[in-house]
Order: C-alpha cells, then sequence, then structure tokens
C-alpha cells in the first residue's frame, strides 16, 4: 500500500503572496483588454496575434505557432484571423514547406495598425505592470516570472524579442 502524502498547506504568507498574484492574474488582462478596446478598437487577443505576426521574419508565421505563443485553440485563433483578415489586416495562405500547414501573415495595413497601436499599448503595459517597480524588482519579476512559465510551459513556447525598431 502507498503511503499518502500529507498536503503541505499554505502558510499565511503564502496565502497572502497566492491571493495577490490571483488578483493579478485575473485583473491584468482586463484591464490591458480595456485599453486596446478603448483606443484601437481591438482585443487583446487580436493585437497579440498581430503583434506575433510582426515580430517574426517576414510577418508570417504558422497558425499552429500563432496559436500556441498566444495561448489561444486553433478554433478560437481561425474566427479572430478571420475578422483580422475582414479588416484587411492579416491574410492567410498555404505553407510552401508543409502544404497541410497554413501561414498567417501580417499586411501592410496590419504592420501599420500594430505600429499605430504599440504606443498606447506600452503605455499602459508600463502603467499597469513596470512603473510601480523599482529596477530591482522588476529584474526579480522577470526571474520569477520565467520560473513559473517554465513550469506551466517546459516546452519554452513564448514569443521571441521584435527587432530594435518593431513595435
Amino acid at each position: 500500500m502507498e503511503a499518502v502524502e500529507e498536503t503541505r498547506w499554505l502558510t499565511a504568507e503564502e496565502q497572502q503572496t497566492w491571493l495577490e498574484l490571483l488578483g493579478v492574474v485575473t485583473w491584468l488582462p482586463d484591464a490591458v483588454d480595456a485599453q486596446l478596446q478603448r483606443d484601437a478598437g481591438i482585443s487583446h487577443f487580436e493585437y497579440q496575434v498581430m503583434a506575433m505576426l510582426s515580430m517574426s521574419p517576414q510577418h508570417t508565421r504558422r497558425m499552429s505557432e500563432v496559436a500556441a505563443l498566444a495561448n489561444g485553440s486553433l478554433t478560437r485563433l481561425s474566427r479572430t484571423v478571420d475578422r483580422l483578415e475582414k479588416r484587411g489586416w492579416v491574410t492567410r495562405r498555404p505553407d510552401p514547406d508543409d502544404g497541410r500547414a497554413t501561414l498567417a501573415v501580417l499586411t501592410d495595413a496590419g504592420w501599420q495598425k500594430v505600429t499605430a497601436t504599440a504606443p498606447g499599448h506600452v503605455t499602459e503595459v508600463r502603467r499597469l505592470v513596470l512603473d510601480p517597480l523599482t529596477r530591482t524588482q522588476l529584474r526579480q519579476l522577470h526571474e520569477i516570472a520565467t520560473r513559473i512559465r517554465q513550469v506551466l510551459r517546459p516546452d519554452d513556447c513564448r514569443p521571441t524579442l521584435a527587432a530594435p525598431d518593431s513595435p
């Protein structure tokens, strides 16, 4: 018979830390989404899709890669890309290296939308997350977020940094 491991209950400090983090992951997406809706007429997910395309070579990625990076299902991504295509910001085409895959491509109009939207988005990210922190806290947040992400997504699925002239 296997020994049952005793539950390691949270200490008061751990519980307070968990509740603070839970508040951040609950309320931050809504705050970012509200700014993008108000200022650019797009959702955070739509912006995320276009920004990920803007950070890739030739502004192109496989749909499956975009879905993984955005943490969305292929179905959700497909519906989102449908809306972005109707606005002229993204197109789809078959992947020449794999006929089973589809590429999402940011159009010139999509690039203009991303670059017009990025300043307001960055301002809000700074206001909500970065500016309240000291330089030391920012480094600590980076380390903490990286460690948590590595547990959540050990496959290292994350967006790459944009080129210096990209949003």
